[in-house]
């Protein structure tokens, strides 16, 4: 069976440090549904796998130094999850080992909005529109 192909026109690659737990992490944080986890040759580590959080493909595989992925910690970005009920979210997250960086809140533009950190460094922000009466 072929895993579904992203139908955006951006998909995220994440290059992680022990990626078939950090999928296993994924499912239970953040609700993933795994589509596919290709092993490369010889090796535990995944060469690419593909999973859905949301309704969006992410690609996520181990870091491969010997072809010039070399480990490091992800900076720069983080992972938006827009959703309809961010505390739920929120909650599960916090509840599978996630580490709080910003907490959860209304901030200044209106918005519900938080960042964490996962085990495997990657930032994820999970945020919820408020309704606006008028």
């Amino acid at each position: 069976m072929t895993a579904p192909r992203p139908t955006t026109g951006v998909t995220p690659y994440l290059n992680v440090d022990g990626a078939r737990k950090a999928l296993d992490f994924y499912k239970t944080a953040f609700a993933a549904i795994e589509h596919e986890a290709m092993q490369a040759e010889n090796s535990e580590k995944l060469i690419h796998s593909t999973i859905e959080i949301n309704g969006s493909m992410i690609f996520v595989c181990d870091f491969f130094p010997e072809y010039g992925f070399a480990p490091v910690k992800p900076q720069g970005f983080n992972m938006h999850i827009h959703v309809d009920d961010a505390q739920q979210w929120w909650d599960r997250a916090v509840a599978a080992g996630c580490k709080v960086t910003s907490p959860l809140k209304v901030e200044f533009w209106g918005d519900i909005y938080g960042q964490l950190e996962d085990p495997f460094g990657v930032t994820w922000a999970i945020g919820q529109s408020v309704k606006q009466e008028g």
